[in-house]
């Protein structure tokens, strides 16, 4: 979930999109992921959702024998954020586990539409629940700062068998799997909330429409790099180096009201994921200014990305 900064007058957020019509994917595109889709999904309804998730370790082990160019990326991007060296065990471990979890998260997301919604829910815990609808109780929606680590994009889908309306906040340039899947879960879960989508580079008047609206509006601001100029961000420290995160999307929800809470989904054995609702980034009750108050937030979300990320070092996905 990707977001772009903003200036103070003009924020860079996108116009609403239908997720479904976003899905402009490409003839080979379509093909490919639905053939890749038809033998995850077989795969699943003959040795249950155990069978295929040993089946995405085994497939993972053996990417992680054969591609030791990003075996060999993934080493040097664990060795540049850990707290000390890594051992050489540690470092096959960890580096097995990284492509193992990749190749397991691909698979559960493939296949998000087969499976049953009682069967979904089973599989996803939500940690600290009672602070999320505290602060959506409040009714003026709730930002969700995620962040490009970990298995971020199944987490909007997953919210919404809980009934909570969701917005994503994301780059114009979708990768085609997220809009074969997209596509395919709200055309057979209608039932469900439908999921908003907000592209990137047009106004903000969508973003703040579904704060007043009382949306959950998600999106990541550790971004690779800043596109534009004119996008609002902010410096912080993370992992001993100082970097550019995004503002944009955490100004408007402070200006709206909205509370600010910073999350992280891991994945767990057998296809489990729980979602932590980690803790607030700002409170109203800090005394402070706007941009005081932004650059607490901020290093206080870039703080505990590092944290999380050396616990589970096999949630780097930036590498």
């Amino acid at each position: 979930m990707l977001i772009h900064g903003a200036t103070k007058d003009r924020l860079s957020t996108p116009e609403k999109s239908d997720a479904a019509s976003s899905g402009a994917f490409s003839t080979w595109d379509k093909f490919s992921f639905g053939v890749a889709h038809v033998f995850a999904s077989s795969l699943a309804k003959l040795f249950g959702l155990r069978g295929l998730y040993a089946f995405g370790r085994a497939f993972g082990t053996l990417e992680w024998l054969i591609n030791y160019k990003r075996r060999r990326r993934f080493s040097r991007a664990y060795d540049r954020v850990a707290e000390a060296k890594p051992s050489r065990s540690d470092l096959r471990r960890t580096s097995r586990e990284f492509f193992c979890r990749s190749r397991c998260d691909k698979l559960f997301y493939l296949i998000l539409d087969t499976i049953p919604k009682d069967k979904l829910r089973a599989h996803f815990v939500v940690d600290n629940k009672p602070l999320l609808d505290e602060s959506l109780a409040k009714g003026n929606g709730v930002y969700l700062a995620v962040s490009h680590h970990g298995a971020h994009h199944v987490t909007a889908m997953l919210l919404s068998i809980y009934g909570y309306r969701v917005a994503l906040v994301r780059d114009g340039q979708e990768s085609g799997l997220r809009k074969f899947v997209q596509a395919r879960f709200e055309r057979l879960h209608p039932e469900l909330p439908r999921m908003q989508v907000i592209f990137a580079d047009a106004y903000p008047r969508d973003i703040y429409r579904c704060f007043k609206d009382g949306y959950i509006v998600g999106s990541a601001m550790d971004v690779s790099r800043v596109r534009h100029e004119h996008q609002q961000s902010e410096e912080v420290t993370i992992f001993g180096e100082r970097r550019k995160f995004l503002s944009g999307p955490l100004r408007i929800a402070l200006r709206c009201g909205s509370v600010p809470l910073q999350i992280f989904m891991t994945c767990e054995r057998n296809f489990r994921y729980r979602l932590d609702v980690f803790q607030k980034l700002s409170d109203a009750t800090e005394d402070m200014g706007e941009d005081e108050k932004i650059s607490h937030a901020m290093q206080r979300y870039a703080s505990n990305i590092e944290k999380h990320i050396r616990r589970h070092p096999e949630e780097l996905t930036r590498i």
